[in-house]
């Protein structure tokens, strides 16, 4: 994989709150993630005559192509799962009036409805993910599932108000190096009270949580959980432990969230609360995730975002091999000390800095400082003494 197809971010929320933000507390779409090493764009899978949202992959298994609004991702594949208790999701889509009537007809074409739906499994807290559970919930009585550590942002994010987002990020941003006129209309808002509601400040709080390695209680089903972090602090796939449909050669399938993604290398971004003192290692976690996948070996993969795809390991090797290019790319650029928005500005994207929108510029620094860290945790970087905002340099 190349530098220069890397982009900012998939829409992606920030600690401790929303996603990122315009100055005025709009939600503001990123601009998608990095393009497969090749550059190339697949076709999405065939769809079911008539329903051109909703995708039959066999053995009771379908997906729901759920839009989500002003952003280039397009939409979210929805999982629907029947089980012997009824049909259970694998994520939900983003909150929005065209998205839940995209789900609603999506089901009804099944012949089934929100009403009937068991259960909802959240792969992470992601607005585009677990946007809509709480409205399934309410209409049909559904349990809704997720890893302990995306629950704790889930409550986190709804303790907190608007304010505490724009208080977070100015500091953030000017501890990595950002400019007065990148913060300023962040202080601007918050001292104006210009602050709109921030996707994921009432998402739903789950009420079962997913343990790593367990299977999920689904009747009828074996479905195991893998968690694999770094996406988030509580990302999961989840291991459909059944001989694939079309008697595939590999190791069941897999649904795989924004974890494995055909032709997308997913943001890694920091997700601590503001007064947590730990320092995580989130592009860490990632890697070590992406090689329990490749062990694996399921014969296909059915991620959230694009299509259905085969061959698991190679598109593991694939994202391995571009962080280790990227990372050595930037241990380059550290030759003088860098910001962490200083580094920013100097990586590739897929479009120069200057034109890449203001709250992906924040998505970007956070990814920066994301690389920047596992480059410190392996020995090739350090922050310099003394300095404030802080620079690193190469070792």
């Amino acid at each position: 994989m190349t530098e220069d197809t890397s982009q900012p971010a998939e829409q992606t929320p920030q600690a401790p709150d929303g996603p990122s933000q315009a100055a005025d507390g709009s939600s503001q779409a990123a601009d998608g993630s990095s393009q497969a090493a090749d550059g190339s764009s697949q076709a999405a899978s065939p769809t079911t005559e008539d329903t051109p949202q909703v995708t039959d992959h066999g053995g009771g298994v379908w997906a729901i192509k759920v839009p989500i609004p002003d952003n280039p991702l397009g939409h979210t594949l929805v999982h629907v799962l029947d089980t012997d208790r009824g049909p259970v999701l694998i994520d939900t889509g983003w909150d929005n009036p065209a998205s839940w009537d995209t789900l609603v007809a999506g089901l009804a074409a099944l012949g089934t409805a929100v009403a009937d739906i068991h259960g909802v499994v959240i792969t992470h807290h992601h607005p585009d993910h677990h946007g809509l559970s709480g409205q399934v919930r309410e209409a049909s009585g559904a349990w809704i599932a997720m890893h302990a550590a995306d629950t704790e942002v889930v409550v986190r994010t709804r303790a907190s108000e608007p304010g505490v987002w724009f208080d977070y990020m100015s500091d953030k941003l000017a501890a990595a190096g950002a400019p007065e006129e990148h913060i300023a209309p962040l202080r601007a808002a918050r001292a104006s009270g210009r602050m709109r509601t921030l996707p994921g400040l009432r998402a739903a709080v789950p009420d079962r949580e997913i343990v790593p390695a367990e299977l999920l209680p689904l009747a009828g089903r074996r479905l195991r959980a893998i968690w694999t972090p770094g996406h988030t602090p509580g990302h999961v796939c989840l291991h459909l432990e059944e001989q694939h449909p079309a008697n595939l050669p590999g190791n069941g399938r897999l649904f795989s969230g924004d974890h494995l993604l055909p032709g997308i290398s997913p943001h890694i971004g920091l997700y601590e609360a503001p007064e947590d003192p730990r320092v995580t290692d989130p592009l860490g976690d990632y890697l070590d995730s992406l090689e329990r996948i490749g062990r694996l070996g399921p014969a296909e993969v059915l991620p959230a975002h694009q299509h259905a795809f085969t061959d698991a390991p190679a598109r593991v090797r694939e994202l391995l091999d571009h962080h280790e290019e990227r990372l050595a790319g930037l241990r380059a650029l550290l030759a003088e000390p860098l910001t962490p928005w200083g580094l920013a500005e100097q990586m590739e994207w897929n479009r120069p800095w200057e034109q890449i929108p203001y709250g992906s510029r924040n998505i970007a620094v956070s990814e920066a400082e994301a690389h920047l860290r596992r480059l410190v945790k392996q020995g090739h970087a350090e922050a310099v003494p003394g300095t404030d905002p802080v620079t690193y340099r190469a070792l």
